[in-house]
């Protein structure tokens, strides 16, 4: 009878190790993959995002004419809200910026002129600028987005008791230098002495030639449109 020796053995048994570690560590590497992915999903589906700009609460009576010039004041600020798309996961990335500057006449019952000058060389999100958005606009050369108003707008009765009326008129938006209509939806209420109006616009970037911003890798994108969003506060010149 043949039996085998210890030492005949052990060659065999070397190749059965290697593949046992060598499948653990594709086991291993897999899952650390599904976890990182895992992470960078949730991450994105649920990362805090602000909310749509709103009327702050009433503190008193209107003081004071509606009729007459308002000025921008302190507390405006206005943006983009754009969707992203990471690794089939979706969320919106906003944009935000304090330097708005431009004014409202109102005369009788109606809006009949406005300007709105928003610096977009100061947009953030988080503080923190996205570059990607800013070559997109081109904000090196077209530093300003610009929103006219188109018609006059007639406004309820009902503003000048407080109550905040709901509106769409039509405006002009001038970005990366060309000008195109835009339908603004907005609210507005007159409070104490000051004149708050809050609102938004759809944007289709392709309307102005905008590129979509691109840098985002190849599991990530940016939508070919988004929300241009304002809050405005006014004071009575």
């Amino acid at each position: 009878m043949v039996t085998s020796s210890p030492t005949a053995q052990a060659p065999q048994r070397r190749p059965r190790r290697r593949r046992r570690w060598t499948r653990r560590i594709l086991i291993a590497l897999a899952a650390l993959v599904v976890l990182l992915v895992a992470s960078v999903v949730l991450y994105v589906k649920f990362a805090p995002v602000p909310a749509p700009f709103t009327l702050p609460a009433a503190t008193g009576a209107p003081t004071g004419p509606l009729a007459g010039q308002w000025d921008v004041t302190t507390g405006s600020a206005a943006g983009f809200r754009i969707q992203q798309t990471v690794l089939f996961a979706s969320n919106d990335v906003v944009q935000r910026t304090d330097s708005v500057t431009g004014g409202l006449t109102i005369t009788g019952d109606q809006a009949t002129a406005a300007r709105f000058t928003v610096d977009l060389t100061t947009l953030t999100t988080d503080g923190a600028t996205t570059p990607q958005l800013a070559t997109s606009l081109d904000t090196r050369h077209h530093p300003e987005a610009i929103i006219t108003l188109a018609e006059p707008l007639a406004l309820d009765s009902t503003i000048a008791s407080g109550e905040a009326i709901t509106k769409t008129v039509g405006g002009q938006l001038s970005l990366r230098g060309q000008t195109h209509p835009v339908t603004v939806t907005l609210i507005a209420r007159q409070d104490g002495d000051a004149l708050h109006t809050a609102g938004s616009m759809p944007v289709r970037f392709a309307d102005w030639d905008i590129p979509s911003p691109t840098g985002y890798g190849p599991f990530g994108s940016l939508a070919d449109h988004g929300t241009a969003e304002f809050r405005l506060v006014l004071h009575h010149r």
